[in-house]
């Protein structure tokens, strides 16, 4: 039998990887502790002994996930990774920062289900958004996979983001800096690039795209990384479906209403609305099409 060998880009030689089945359950265990009493074992969710329990699952695991995600990007070898006290210590600390900041985080989860329930007529009680709103998801695994991205942690917040694009259909990269009280309304196929800025009380449709012009390249080729290539978005915005916006010096003043399949590439002034204009339509009855056959 013909021996075959992984090409180099399908190999790791640096340490080892964390694991994903583990940090979707550290996501479900966050879950569980932000959204008391509606996953997890429902009947034991708001008991002190159950939140000592996610915790204590939580302060255990993630420092271990984020420790390995840390000594493969520093591109330690195998041998040191195991040992390698400091990338522990730096995890164990992230860790402990980020469950300080539960009391924050559910306040802010709390707000964006209060947006939730307010921007939509369909919903019937906050239950509802909960359990079924796929947005309540999505921002959900984004304040904890921004949290973490923003204090360094590699590869981690990218593989919860990409978990709950695949469960609901929104698409947030964890580098989005998002505001208070966010809502997207259906929301299947919206994207929400890396550099993204988003104010406060911002609402968005389904199928819209906060996106890059373009990718420039340095003086070798290479793309250059790093730098503000996706919109601002400031307070009070609502973006209608399929709306397209891109390029890192776009910003979408305060107050203003963006129109569905809108295309923009430059910025608005605050309190614009943006439509595009009615196309031109025409209905051709069966009668009428017999006649010009």
């Amino acid at each position: 039998m013909q021996s075959y060998t992984l090409p180099s880009v399908l190999q790791t030689n640096h340490g080892s990887l964390p694991s994903r089945d583990a940090i979707i359950k550290t996501l479900l265990d966050f879950r569980e502790l932000l959204l008391p009493g509606y996953y997890g074992i429902v009947a034991q969710a708001a008991t002190r002994e159950r939140v000592r329990g996610l915790v204590e699952d939580i302060a255990t695991e993630l420092p271990k996930q984020i420790a390995l995600a840390l000594c493969h990007d520093r591109k330690l070898p195998r041998e040191r990774c195991a040992e390698c006290s400091d990338c522990q210590a730096e995890a164990q600390a992230i860790v402990w920062d980020l469950l300080d900041r539960l009391p924050a985080l559910r306040e802010m989860l709390a707000e964006d289900v209060e947006a939730a329930y307010l921007g939509d007529p369909a919903a019937h009680d906050h239950d509802e958004v909960i359990l079924s709103y796929p947005c309540v998801q999505a921002i959900l695994v984004h304040r904890i996979a921004h949290d973490l991205f923003t204090r360094g942690v590699p590869l981690i917040p990218r593989i919860m983001s990409e978990y709950v694009h695949g469960r609901t259909g929104i698409d947030i990269h964890p580098g989005a800096q998002i505001g208070r009280r966010f809502f997207i309304d259906h929301g299947t196929g919206v994207v929400i690039g890396e550099t993204t800025v988003i104010g406060n009380n911002v609402k968005l449709y389904q199928g819209v795209t906060l996106g890059a012009l373009s990718f420039p390249k340095d003086a070798n080729g290479s793309l250059v990384r790093h730098i503000k290539r996706h919109p601002t978005i400031e307070d009070d915005v609502v973006i209608y479906a399929g709306a397209t916006i891109l390029g890192g010096e776009t910003v979408i003043g305060r107050g203003s209403v963006i129109g569905g399949n809108v295309w923009l590439t430059h910025s608005v002034a605050p309190y614009s609305k943006v439509v595009i204009e009615e196309p031109h339509m025409r209905i051709v009855t069966r009668t009428e099409a017999a006649r010009t056959t």
